[in-house]
């Protein structure tokens, strides 16, 4: 009875630890991370007139325009229409992104789910309308 209970306190403690410790390193590292992430979409994109970006900073800022220069701990973003300059430290980005995209994660989902309806839709019409000599009408 004793081995069994040790047994089980000792799984609830692992368990219990093993919970701990990925909340507190989920904590500490997302600033790190939108950090190196900003850094590495800069460096992908490069500087001149035809990187251009949106970015958004920590405190709710939105920035657009083109990277204009590159320095060890930020970039500077410049405005298109005014030539005003936005010097960035990578500490302060939230998310960098190229201007003009493409379609968003949530738009491939939701084109993704619309054709998936269709396949299913045709899967399971198709019979109902094909069924015992009725091949003449519609899609037969």
């Amino acid at each position: 009875m004793f081995k069994r209970t040790f047994a089980l306190l000792v799984s609830v403690a692992i368990l219990a630890t093993s919970f701990a410790f990925q909340s507190v390193q989920a904590q500490g590292g997302q600033d790190t991370d939108a950090a190196a992430k900003a850094r590495i979409k800069v460096e992908t994109l490069g500087v001149g007139s035809s990187a251009r970006v949106d970015v958004k900073l920590v405190d709710g800022t939105k920035l657009k325009g083109y990277v204009s220069a590159k320095e060890q701990d930020g970039f500077t973003v410049t405005d298109s229409k005014t030539g005003a300059t936005s010097i960035v430290r990578y500490a302060e980005v939230s998310e960098v992104k190229k201007a003009g995209g493409g379609p968003s994660s949530k738009t491939w989902i939701i084109i993704g789910s619309a054709v998936a309806a269709v396949v299913v839709t045709w899967i399971i019409v198709k019979p109902v309308l094909c069924d015992g000599g009725a091949q003449d009408r519609g899609p037969c």
